[in-house]
């Protein structure tokens, strides 16, 4: 077809063009969303106090979860920190929200820039060199039940919530 012609009729041509492609695009937006789980959007929120006093707040943490027979989940992260905000949102949404007030009592602990409440997470087992967020369970009674030994979530953004909701599961009362 001579190019003037073509140029003629751009209208027709559109309409065609229109009608090939337009039911391939949600084939192909439905292949992309397959191929990986959409990351949650970060709003970064406050969650690790610096002035918190991590020891008694692990103490009253244990004293609440004998009384309500649940466990404690120790976080080790800092505001920075995308994988904790992350995990700080999967733990809020459901079904998690509900396995945590559930079966746990959660204690945030700031490790500053990796230099802060380090004697704290040698006490509990959890070497935050291998990356945060890292995670404790304990019993009412202090007890180490669990500790992340080789970073699990810290690559939290690439996970999806259903890996903290079988974590939950796995760990709850």
């Amino acid at each position: 077809m001579p190019i003037s012609s073509f140029l003629r009729r751009p209208s027709r041509h559109l309409a065609i063009a229109v009608l090939v492609c337009v039911p391939v695009v949600p084939w192909i937006v439905a292949a992309s969303a397959q191929s990986s789980p959409a990351a949650p959007v970060i709003v970064p929120r406050h969650i690790y106090s610096e002035t918190a006093k991590p020891a008694k707040d692990i103490a009253a943490a244990l004293a609440l979860a004998s009384s309500q027979h649940k466990r404690v989940i120790l976080d080790f992260g800092g505001d920075w920190c995308g994988d904790c905000q992350v995990l700080d949102i999967y733990f809020h949404q459901p079904p998690n929200a509900a396995l945590l007030d559930q079966n746990f009592i959660l204690v945030h602990v700031w490790i500053g820039q990796m230099d802060h409440n380090i004697s704290l997470a040698k006490k509990y087992g959890v070497p935050i060199a291998k990356g945060v967020p890292a995670l404790a369970v304990l019993a009412p009674d202090g007890r180490v039940l669990y500790s992340q030994q080789t970073g699990q979530f810290n690559d939290m953004r690439h996970m999806e919530s259903s890996s903290v909701t079988e974590f939950l599961e796995k760990w709850k009362t």
